[in-house]
């Protein structure tokens, strides 16, 4: 397929600038694969779909604030760095992008907060990235908690506004444990306790899987042919135990739901040579565009993302090119919210 077939015209006043204000009354568009139809819910009847033993698999991984403010030292310039991940734990070596890139050489010492912390510039990676090492002597604890106070909630950009207090806890779903993401899995967003709750008590398990998200979600296609467009890396595990559960669902005939293009990512790229899931761990840069044979989910939650997108592509994979296109075009029609902060498809 090329990339402008999923192109289209999408209001900027579509794009959420604040999540709905419970997490699961966004509004949420079911999609039939079998029969076409279209239904308008909220995200809290999801559960309405769904059985005993059938099985949600979610990304638990943690955003941490990956955005920095600083100055570089003698001439004081402002600069942002935005973490994307720790090469070595040891040493402190972090792989970021620097804003202005012009102003920041190697050899370059970088202020943070009350100068609580320093950075030194190690090496050029891209134009906007560079290698950096922090100079901070107290513990992995300490050096945590440090970025914590200093960090700021990495929103991205396309929300265009600035990051406030609440977007700490609504940048983050409710079951984030593994640190290591700088960006939300958004699909995730729209859980509650009592949600989690109630798919409990109907019998419907859910199970974790771990993939840091980095900053090539939001990267633009820039090829027309699809079949050369290349992910960047993100690393994932798959635990033994959700190999385990998802497997026992596929074999007993029950649903099993990718909650979020993350999950489905992960779940491709741990498939054993019987279509079944691996425990697995490693990196995946698996890019899925139609036509493409699913093989562990027959059912997906993601939400409504920007035209020419990898992650649209991977919905229209599931859905079928055609129905998700109409789908997107209702959703345009009867003003649901895009993007990281808003409303969800299920695609069943």
């Amino acid at each position: 397929m090329k990339l402008s077939q999923f192109k289209f015209d999408l209001p900027k006043g579509l794009i959420a600038k604040y999540p709905a204000d419970n997490r699961d009354e966004s509004r949420l568009m079911v999609v039939h694969r079998d029969t076409g139809e279209i239904e308008h819910k909220l995200f809290k009847d999801c559960i309405d779909y769904f059985d005993e033993g059938d099985i949600f698999v979610v990304n638990d991984t943690k955003v941490f604030p990956a955005r920095l403010y600083g100055n570089k030292e003698k001439t004081g310039a402002e600069i942002e760095v935005f973490l994307l991940r720790e090469l070595n734990k040891e040493m402190r070596l972090w792989d970021v992008l620097v804003d202005p890139a012009r102003k920041i050489r190697v050899g370059n010492k970088l202020y943070f907060g009350e100068g609580e912390l320093v950075a030194e510039v190690i090496d050029n990676t891209t134009s906007r990235g560079r290698t950096i090492r922090f100079l901070f002597d107290g513990t992995d604890e300490e050096f945590t908690k440090v970025i914590d106070q200093l960090g700021e909630t990495p929103l991205p950009k396309t929300i265009e506004r600035a990051t406030e207090p609440e977007d700490k806890e609504r940048f983050q779903t409710i079951y984030a444990k593994n640190v290591g993401a700088v960006a939300a899995p958004t699909a995730g967003l729209h859980f509650t306790e009592h949600l989690m709750k109630k798919l409990e008590i109907i019998g419907v398990d859910v199970a974790p899987i771990t993939l840091h998200i980095g900053l090539g979600t939001f990267a633009p296609v820039d090829v027309e042919d699809l079949t050369k467009h290349k992910m960047d890396s993100e690393n994932y595990l798959v635990p033994e135990k959700t190999a385990d559960m998802v497997n026992a669902a596929i074999d007993n005939k029950k649903r099993v739901v990718a909650v979020g293009t993350t999950v489905m990512r992960t779940l491709e790229t741990a498939v054993s040579a019987t279509d079944k899931l691996k425990a697995k761990e490693g990196w995946t840069d698996k890019f899925i565009f139609p036509p493409y044979e699913f093989k562990i989910c027959n059912a997906m939650i993601t939400n409504f993302h920007l035209p020419e997108s990898t992650l649209m592509m991977m919905a229209a994979a599931f859905g079928g090119y055609d129905l998700v296109m109409k789908a997107y075009e209702e959703a345009i029609k009867q003003k649901y919210r895009f993007f990281t902060y808003g409303d969800a498809m299920l695609i069943l």
